[in-house]
């Protein structure tokens, strides 16, 4: 990654990056559109599809590196980030079938509040300025909540999975922190068999919970189902778009801006992923308590985030 400023960043990064906020705020409609397949098989076709695509990149950089170059700690590693990566998922769509999507989106993007609360374990710094933000956080979370009414589309247990889904995404993401920097593994190498076995784990849970079968001719019940005529336009879209444009686009652009820029950018995923939402069904929920708990909730990870990119401060630690 480049050492310069975000002043000195070309141009075309800046629109890669503006293209990979889009891609990835619009897969909660997209997903939540696909209502009549149910939330674990959704996300399994989101994990199959995506997986295809990143297979060839695998291939290409598994064979530059040679076997060897994974160690079977790593596959470890990448076993766990996958379990991680299914509930993650599962949970995030699960909840798009549960709640309002601009709560399901605020939810969920809630890790960095999460971090802090597992900084200690990793042998972290914690520090005032990440407590402040959990705070102002929880109080954003909190006010949200006023929202819910009985039989109403705000629910808390769907504001719970998407929680969930902000919980588990933490460990994926240190996982791959500790693969990508540390271990120097290639994009691909990481990404399609994390990928690929979340996409299985979600299948094996889709069978046992919801019915899901490989040989189902119903596409809707079928672990395969996305391929149908009718469904495949849809996955290919989440695999391209979220997927490749999207997750992949805000890996590349790491290159040329700095990572607590690209992060504080993703969190306003919330609010595009909410316009977009607008825009395609012409209506959304957002009730006066989501209005003023919402950007304290941003807030809180903001200056979490924030506080991250000003480094050790031993004079601001807290016990």
């Amino acid at each position: 990654m480049s050492e310069s400023s975000d002043s000195a960043t070309p141009l075309f990064a800046w629109a890669l990056l503006g293209v990979a906020l889009l891609a990835v705020s619009s897969a909660g409609v997209v997903l939540q559109a696909m209502s009549e397949v149910p939330p674990l098989l959704r996300a399994s076709w989101r994990m199959q599809g995506t997986a295809l695509i990143l297979l060839p990149g695998f291939v290409y950089q598994f064979r530059a590196m040679g076997s060897g170059g994974v160690s079977t700690r790593d596959w470890q590693i990448i076993l766990a980030s996958s379990v991680f990566l299914a509930i993650h998922f599962g949970a995030w769509v699960w909840s798009l079938d549960h709640t309002s999507l601009v709560h399901s989106l605020l939810f969920v993007s809630m890790h960095p509040l999460v971090l802090v609360l597992i900084m200690p374990v990793i042998g972290s710094v914690v520090r005032r300025g990440h407590v402040t933000g959990v705070m102002v956080g929880i109080v954003g979370a909190l006010l949200s909540l006023g929202d819910v009414e009985v039989g109403g589309e705000v629910t808390v247990l769907g504001d719970a999975a998407a929680f969930l889904g902000a919980v588990t995404v933490v460990g994926y993401l240190l996982a791959g922190r500790h693969l990508r920097s540390e271990r120097r593994m290639p994009i691909f190498v990481y990404a399609f068999p994390v990928t690929f076995a979340a996409g299985i784990w979600l299948a094996l849970a889709s069978i046992s919970q919801e019915g899901a079968s490989m040989v189902d001719v119903v596409p809707e019940i079928s672990l395969l189902g996305w391929a149908d005529a009718v469904w495949l336009p849809w996955i290919v879209y989440l695999s391209l778009g979220p997927g490749l444009c999207g997750h992949t686009g805000i890996n590349t652009v790491l290159r040329w801006i700095t990572p607590i820029t690209v992060s504080i950018t993703h969190l306003f995923e919330p609010v595009v992923g909410g316009i977009i939402g607008w825009l395609w069904t012409g209506e959304t929920t957002l009730g006066i308590w989501t209005v003023l708990g919402g950007p304290l909730m941003l807030a809180g990870a903001i200056m979490v985030i924030l506080e991250e990119g000003r480094g050790d401060r031993d004079g601001n630690a807290v016990s």
